[in-house]
Order: C-alpha cells, then structure tokens, then sequence
C-alpha cells in the first residue's frame, strides 16, 4: 500500500524546468471557463491595446466551435482583437506563421492532445509557440490544450488490458500509460487534467512510475495554474490541484505491478504557490 504525504502548501524538492522565457503559462483543466478565470488569464497576459489574441482551435473535432465558444468567453471582459488561426501538417503560409510570433496571448484549445501535435508535426508552429514564450508571450490552453504544454504529453491511451482511450485507468502497471512528445514549454513536469472530477489519479501514479524525477501535476476542472518567470507556480480557480512526486523504494513485480514505499502528494487551492523546489 503506498503511503501518501498530503500538505496543503509544500515544498517540492523537485525542480520544474521552463524555456529560458519572460512570459507566462496559463493552464486551464478544462472545463467551465467562467469569467472570473478568464478575468484572470487576461490580467496575467497583460495585454496593451494594440495586442491581439490568437487561438489555436487544432486539437477539437469542431475547431470553428472552439473558436466561437473561446471568444463566447471573452465576451464582455476583453477589447484586443482575437483571431482563429489554424494550422495542418502541411507548410503553413509564412503570413499566417507571422501572425502566430507576434500575438501576446495564445490560446489552445481542448479536444485531443495527440490530434493537435500533429496538425503541427511538419510545420514551424511549436518552435514560433516557443520563441513567443521565451519572448515574453503568454501561452495559455485548456484540457488537450493543457497536456500538450509538458514535454512528455500524455495521449489518454491505456496500452495495455483495454487498450484504447479510458477516462480513468483501471490498473497501475508498468507500461500502461502512452506518451507523446509535447510543446516541451514545461520540461521536468508533466500535466493531466478533468483531474479529480474524472479520478485520474491512476493515470497520474503510472506517469510518475515512467517518469520518477518529474512532477506530475493533475488539474481539476475549472482550474489553472499560471507559471511565471523563475519557476513560480500559482494556483487559481474554483477547485484543486493535485501533485504527485518523489516516488521511495518503487520497483515492478514480474507482474508489472507498480509498487512504492511512499509518494509525495499535495492539494493546493487557489492562491496558493506550489513550490517546485530549492
């Protein structure tokens, strides 16, 4: 049985590692986008009037749903101009990669993690979303939108028994969990997100069995975290985030069971500062 830690502000001696960057991240774990955390988004971008806002709506089905509803959400609490850009694995337009480097604000939205990284495999989009960041940008996204900010992404996919996509995994073993390569914005963490309202803390626990050294952190819905320069990560929102971290004694058994003498867990609330190490 693994012992757990809880704290609810504690200092985790695992170090997340960011891009050399001046901007900002805003990562939203789906679901309702109320005004108040859009409040939020708009006044860690701190755009000036002549900013626009640009969302990538690749990762949903419906990208001109995603757009709309995006901008639904912005509706009353925002002036700068907003804009859909969308993008497939071919070459993009040299105009529509500019537009992308100097927006302030970029948005991504929710949808399927691994459909999004693909609409940008052979393009420039990742590295433009990249140097936007390091040049003082804030790259904000939600659900799918979310995942894709670490640079192990996870896809949603159980490998193994049921293979396929699973809300909520059913077993911890060895193997189970599919990753794909991300944005790489954050680069010694790894998010999930719908966390506690989809109980995905299995998914989590086998992310960080693939990835001791990480910190693995679960965002609920309605939720964010914004990192800022210098590693400083701060929760807001209406509900929690969780971290898992610093496994002791793990191993497999031959049957593939994770096993761990302890794992450090925390449940931050909004306002509070989840601290990624000295």
């Amino acid at each position: 049985m693994l012992k757990r830690t809880l704290s609810f502000l504690l200092l985790i001696a695992v170090p997340v590692t960011m891009l050399a960057q001046s901007g900002n991240l805003f990562i939203i774990g789906g679901g309702n986008r109320g005004p108040q955390l859009m409040k939020t988004m708009l006044d860690v971008a701190k755009l000036s009037p002549s900013d626009y806002i640009v969302v990538l709506p690749m990762a949903s089905e419906e990208p001109d749903s995603a757009f709309f509803y995006m901008k639904k959400s912005l509706e009353g609490i925002n002036l700068n101009p907003i804009y859909c850009l969308r993008f497939d694995s071919g070459d993009a337009p040299k105009a529509r990669l500019d537009s992308l480097a100097k927006a302030r604000l970029i948005f991504i939205s929710g949808g399927d993690q691994s459909r999004f990284m693909k609409s940008i495999k052979h393009n420039s989009v990742a590295t433009i979303i990249r140097q936007a960041y390091e040049n003082g940008a804030t790259i904000a996204g939600t659900s799918a939108g979310a995942a894709v900010m670490s640079e192990q992404m996870i896809t949603g996919n159980e490998l193994l028994g049921k293979a396929g996509y699973n809300a909520t995994f059913k077993k911890v073993v060895k193997g189970n969990i599919e990753f794909e390569p991300g944005l790489g914005l954050l680069k010694n963490a790894i998010v999930d997100q719908h966390f506690i309202v989809r109980s995905r803390y299995n998914r989590l626990i086998s992310a960080l069995a693939e990835y001791p050294d990480k910190l693995c952190i679960g965002i609920d819905e309605a939720t964010a975290i914004i990192v800022k320069p210098g590693n400083k990560i701060y929760v807001t929102g209406e509900a929690q985030v969780v971290t898992l971290s610093k496994p002791q004694k793990a191993g497999v058994t031959d049957k593939g069971l994770i096993y761990a003498d302890e794992i450090r867990m925390s449940i931050y609330v909004a306002g509070q500062e989840i601290r990624s190490g000295n």
